[in-house]
């Protein structure tokens, strides 16, 4: 800590000797704290984490802590409270994050104007008559060639054409109004 410019007040020597006295007591203390660290989160780790944590609150917050007072029972507190934190924490990130699989399903793509016209465009198809329906989704959603369709409906080539015109020029309208 560096002293503060001009004179050394007395606020400044307190806040010295009270730092001195809880880094003193602390260290005292860490290894009885890491066992009962260890005991509630039940993992060297973990509990090391949570000592570490406890200890630089401590340090940070050493003004709460009055000479006089009971210290170990502070320290404890501090190390049980952040305990609760993290295991409160835990539970609300179990509890929000669905495993990776099941978030693969989770939402909507990014491309949701597109579903939506596609939508408008299924209902469209949905109103075509069967034989225009057939001729549109052979050749248009499934690719196949006029010769594939034709021989795929059992129809003469001429027929196919004329069936996909019109079931195109429906869907064209039914689509613009």
């Amino acid at each position: 800590m560096k002293r503060p410019p001009g004179d050394v007040s007395s606020a400044w020597t307190k806040d010295r000797a009270t730092l001195d006295e809880v880094e003193r007591r602390l260290a005292s203390l860490l290894p009885r704290l890491r066992r009962f660290a260890h005991g509630l989160a039940r993992s060297g780790p973990d509990a090391d984490d949570l000592v570490q944590a406890a200890a630089e609150r401590m340090l940070k917050a050493r003004d709460q802590w009055q000479p006089g007072t009971h210290f170990e029972a502070w320290a404890y507190r501090v190390v049980r409270n952040l305990w609760i934190d993290t295991a409160r924490s835990r539970q609300r990130r179990e509890a929000v994050h669905a495993p990776e699989e099941q978030g693969m399903q989770v939402g909507v793509a990014g491309d949701a104007e597109a579903r939506v016209e596609l939508s408008y465009l299924m209902r469209a198809l949905d109103r075509l008559p069967d034989e225009q329906r057939e001729a549109v989704v052979l050749v248009m959603i499934e690719g196949k060639s006029y010769a594939e369709a034709a021989e795929v409906l059992e129809v003469p080539m001429g027929t196919l054409t004329s069936r996909l015109v019109r079931g195109r020029q429906a869907l064209m309208a039914a689509v613009e109004a």
